[in-house]
């Protein structure tokens, strides 16, 4: 499963994300989410955008309709939303596959903010929604906001859903009369974009207010419903006794807010947020070890004298940095390892300084260096000025200077003195939890199953390594998971049943691997083995990555075979070659990071992904995909063509103790067969991340510590 569905994981994450330390609301006037997700007042949105970083949680009930979305704020202007929708008084589909489950609605959310309030001008967005789901809801939109000291003021016109009452004819008719009508959806068109239906047909005005109380606890809503539910999908027109709707949010903390309301002039509606901020600081790293104090500098120390096996335990303890050499040359002390504890370089680099220091006394060593080296590639090292370094601590200089006296490089091999080799520690075990889910088919909204995991490491050296995971089931209710989706293509995902009912104990993962800096910004990786839960086969990668550039090119090939359902050794008869070109720019654009890969697929069809993320200062990553490949929309199936959308989230941001570990929650509306690529435990990219600078400069006044 290389992309797993959006399930209750993405709320058990929203629900931890409370604990952390929130300035959401530290503004009287805050934003606050509508009905369908995103900023706005009840059934309709608005322009305003919540803060950068803003990530909810939103569950509300207006019968017929459930509604459960995520919205995030990556940028300024750019709003995104991904939802989930029941239709209670419609069934799933058949009762002989569906028994009594409600129809399930799955739809994407964007808007953009056009331009920003000023004195006279309103601020002003354009959105659609159910941009590309089923369509079901579809609408585009334009609106604006004013502000009138504690009234926000909402004004827009929609075509579609929003808009269905139909208030004005289309300004656009003037380009011609097929703009007079929106055509409906075909079911070969649920999960494309349907651009034949934007903009057109009657639109609908729509807008209200929203009036901050005394009690800044407490906001109040009026709004115009633009809809008159009179056009309702699936023939399920509701009575509209009012085109106005009242409600009111209540402000409970930080991170939860209720919110209650009249629809329709006779139906009531009840809802909860949970927010927080991507990003929001770090937790206090109280279970760190302190760092090393300063001590007074040993005299008459020289290299035959110094505990160098110490020096190395303390290294690995308290800077997180696992020593592979300590070695000399002239007046320098290079200290070549593997950073494993901390995210940000810097932080290590300062506590490995201090330690360095300590140890070695006044006048032996000018320079420290440390070479990071993940998985036996040396990736950068960075040297410090020692004398610098102690008068940093001292406040005789500023950390201006200090960086001026602090240099990052590309590793280069050096006629050394060693003074100590650490032996290495071959074999490492972990514990852990694992879920998996089938999310919205028609067995249940939500089949799920959590695992107890092993995961060991076996390592021959440095470079070459036997990674194993072994999982068994603790509790599931995949017995109801019955469904197989239709497919005209090699079943490469949507056998995706089988694997996770055939079997309680399964071999998730048993990969040989073997990594290599061959020149000076070259790096390769050779794998073979079980290397995901539906693969087995052998592959590898290549990968041309500057030192302290934004960009990045690399090369996978692998040769696959399909694995049996019971994910123990056995394979079934299907293969195929299976690789990528990639593309990485690091933009200077929000810190986006651009990904644009083509190459063949594990159904064999050929084509291309771009992926776009953002990663906020405290490590959280927001980004989203799309795969477009020459598989048509009718032998994709539902959906159209491959897209989602995923959070990676430090576990740092969530806990007390540093750790360069991170986990990852992805979304994608349905499991198809197009599009699929190898979940590949290992990426060149992703391992030498150390080779980006802007890493190291987020914390880099730790070296003040």
């Amino acid at each position: 499963m290389n992309k797993p569905h959006f399930s209750l994981l993405a709320l058990s994450v929203a629900i931890s994300c409370i604990l952390l330390p929130s300035q959401v609301f530290a503004d009287r006037y805050t934003t606050t989410q509508h009905d369908f997700g995103g900023v706005g007042l009840m059934q309709t949105p608005s322009a305003r955008m919540a803060p950068v970083g803003e990530f909810s949680f939103n569950a509300n009930r207006t019968s017929p309709y459930s509604r459960y979305s995520i919205s995030v704020q990556p940028l300024p202007w750019l709003e995104g939303t991904i939802r989930y929708m029941a239709i209670t008084n419609r069934e799933y589909g058949p009762e002989a596959f569906s028994g009594d489950q409600s129809y399930k609605d799955k739809a994407v959310d964007v808007k953009f903010r056009l331009w920003e309030e000023s004195y006279w001008l309103p601020q002003v967005a354009f959105g659609m929604r159910d941009v590309g789901g089923t369509g079901l809801f579809a609408s585009e939109y334009f609106v604006a906001n004013k502000r009138f000291h504690d009234f926000d003021f909402s004004l827009g016109f929609a075509w579609g859903y929003i808009g269905n009452r139909g208030d004005i004819d289309n300004p656009l008719s003037i380009f011609g009369d097929n703009f007079n009508e929106r055509p409906g959806r075909t079911q070969e068109q649920v999960g494309d974009f349907n651009q034949d239906a934007y903009f057109k047909g009657r639109p609908g005005i729509f807008g209200g207010v929203e009036y901050q109380t005394p009690w800044e606890q407490l906001k109040l809503k009026v709004e115009l419903d633009g809809n008159d539910y009179q056009s309702e999908p699936q023939d399920n027109d509701q009575a509209q006794d009012s085109p106005i709707n009242i409600g009111a949010v209540y402000q409970f903390s930080d991170a939860i807010s209720f919110s209650a309301g009249w629809e329709r002039g006779n139906t009531a509606m009840i809802g909860i947020t949970l927010r927080t901020n991507l990003t929001n600081a770090l937790p206090p790293k109280v279970l760190d070890p302190p760092v090393e104090p300063r001590q007074a500098l040993p005299a008459g120390v020289s290299a035959k004298t110094v505990d160098w096996a110490s020096v190395s335990e303390r290294l690995r303890e308290n800077a997180g940095f696992d020593v592979e050499t300590i070695e000399q040359k002239g007046r320098e002390l290079i200290v070549t390892g593997e950073q494993k504890t901390f995210r940000n370089e810097a932080t290590g680099v300062a506590r490995a300084s201090r330690i360095l220091d300590n140890s070695t006394g006044e006048g032996t060593y000018d320079w420290y260096t440390l070479v990071n080296k993940p998985r036996g590639m040396a990736v950068t090292e960075t040297s410090i000025d020692a004398s610098k370094l102690r008068d940093l601590h001292e406040n005789r200089i500023d950390m201006a200077e200090m960086r001026r006296s602090l240099v990052n490089a590309i590793p280069s091999v050096l006629d050394t003195e060693v003074l100590h080799t650490e032996p290495l520690d071959k074999f490492t075990y972990g514990l852990s939890l694992g879920y998996n889910q089938n999310v919205g088919g028609p067995d249940g909204f939500i089949l799920y199953q959590f695992l107890a995991r092993v995961t060991s490491e076996y390592r021959f050296n440095r470079n070459q390594w036997i990674h194993a995971s072994v999982a068994a089931n603790l509790l599931d209710n995949f017995d109801k998971f019955r469904y197989d989706a239709p497919s005209q293509l090699p079943r490469v995902r949507t056998n995706i049943r089988e694997y996770l009912t055939s079997s309680d104990v399964v071999l998730e993962n048993l990969q040989y691997t073997h990594t290599k800096r061959i020149d000076r910004d070259w790096y390769v990786m050779g794998y073979g083995g079980l290397l995901e839960t539906m693969f087995a086969g052998f592959g590898g990668e290549v990968l041309l990555r500057p030192h302290n550039e934004n960009w990045a090119v690399g090369v996978d090939l692998n040769w696959v075979r399909q694995r049996g359902f019971k994910q123990d050794f056995s394979l079934r008869d299907y293969s195929t070659l299976t690789g990528h070109a990639t593309g990485y720019l690091q933009t200077n654009f929000y810190d986006v990071l651009a990904k644009g890969s083509v190459g063949r697929y594990l159904a064999g069809d050929f084509g291309a992904t771009l992926d776009l993320s953002r990663r906020f200062q405290n490590g959280i990553t927001v980004g989203a995909w799309v795969t477009r490949t020459n598989v048509s929309a009718e032998e994709f199936g539902e959906g159209s063509f491959d897209k989602g959308v995923y959070f990676t989230f430090p576990f740092d941001a969530f806990f007390a103790r540093s750790t360069t570990s991170s986990g990852t929650i992805a979304w994608n509306p349905l499991t198809r067969d197009g599009g699929a690529r190898l979940s590949r435990r290992y990426q060149l990219y992703n391992l030498t991340q150390a080779a980006d600078m802007s890493r190291f400069n987020d914390g880099f006044s730790s070296l003040r510590e």
